[in-house]
């Protein structure tokens, strides 16, 4: 049993405290600290299921279970209404990657070694898909702007912006989706090598048969189910408790909650010197978040809530997404790292940590 498998105890004590109505701030950190093993054992049960069935079912695995944790707490928070911390928590998940988790692995990798190589081609195509995505996501707002009108103050919990600009975000959902699919198709099919640099003879066999793991997962997506509900309905009363915008619960807390698995991951193979695997985590569930997981998102909006969730951030948050891209570009242009890199990164995620914090 792994270190972060004993945080599955606070499981069954979310559910008490929030039987007994606790107080806001203990259910939450309770039920967050709750979603934290569970999506670590999201994250193995699917890895020795596609270490078994081969890389087309795992590629669907990954993109079915890989982000699951933070679509369940998402859509629990579109049924609550909270369109702009669903769309905090994208662009936490998006920039959290790609400074914190990236950062973090280049530190953790770089320290003992003067530098780290990976695969540029492949880092360099998620980029792009990256790069793709933001134009994406950042135009609604500007044709927001172009037609008169503001974007979402912080502090709101949704925003009703017409039905031209849902049906737009309806139609860049659908492009980013296809999108999303032709880029499975690259790297599983016609590119599979440039994408898989490790012969799987290698790496160790998982331990988990088949059977095993379909049942685990199929029981932590039932309890990451559970303990983002009970998330979701403790973060307007524990963000005011705690002294904490909802916004920034959405942009830093929610978001390295839901992807916890994978920023483990990350750090942890950048240790061994993958800096490959680990620059493909950061950058393609980023690329898995922008493209799927936020489409996705919005088809799912059109089916419940008051109304459709258009893709219009605030500035804070487009700002974010512009800097966190370009950067994510920048770094993976010379298929190198140190951990000095590594430095600049958390430095910047702390800088805006601190931003919108005061927003």
């Amino acid at each position: 049993m792994r270190p972060v498998h004993y945080l599955g105890v606070f499981i069954p004590v979310a559910i008490a405290l929030e039987l007994a109505h606790a107080g806001p701030v203990v259910v939450f950190g309770a039920a967050a600290l709750a979603v934290i093993p569970c999506a670590a054992v999201m994250g193995e049960a699917t890895e020795a299921i596609a270490a078994r069935t081969g890389p087309g079912i795992g590629g669907l695995l990954n993109v079915t279970f890989g982000n699951a944790p933070e679509l369940i707490i998402a859509f629990f928070a579109l049924i609550e209404g909270l369109q702009e911390v669903v769309k905090a928590s994208i662009v936490g998940s998006i920039i959290g990657n790609i400074l914190l988790v990236m950062g973090a692995a280049m530190v953790v990798g770089g320290l003992p070694r003067e530098k780290q190589t990976f695969n540029r081609t492949a880092a360099h195509a998620q980029s792009a898909m990256l790069m793709l995505a933001l134009v994406a996501l950042v135009f609604p707002a500007i044709f927001q702007l172009i037609h008169g009108g503001g974007l979402p103050r912080v502090g709101v919990d949704e925003v009703d912006f017409g039905s031209d600009l849902e049906k737009l975000s309806f139609g860049v959902a659908i492009v980013l989706l296809i999108s999303y699919a032709a880029g499975l198709i690259f790297s599983l099919r016609t590119h599979r090598a440039v994408f898989n640099p490790y012969d799987a003879k290698e790496e160790e066999a998982h331990h988990w048969p088949v059977r095993r793991a379909a049942v685990y997962l199929a029981l932590a997506a039932v309890a990451v189910g559970v303990m983002s509900e009970i998330l979701v309905g403790s973060i307007s009363d524990a963000s005011k408790d705690i002294g904490l915008s909802e916004f920034f619960v959405g942009v830093f807390v929610v978001a390295i909650v839901g992807n916890a698995a994978e920023h483990w991951v990350a750090v942890l193979v950048a240790a061994k010197d993958k800096m490959d695997l680990a620059v493909n985590i950061a950058i393609g569930s980023s690329a898995q978040i922008a493209l799927f997981v936020a489409p996705l998102l919005v088809l799912l909006s059109f089916v419940v809530g008051d109304h459709p969730m258009a893709l219009v951030f605030n500035g804070y948050e487009l700002g974010a997404l512009l800097f966190a891209v370009l950067i994510a570009n920048l770094v993976t242009q010379d298929g190198e790292s140190n951990w000095f890199e590594g430095v600049q990164l958390l430095s910047l995620y702390a800088v805006l940590g601190l931003v919108f914090y005061f927003a």
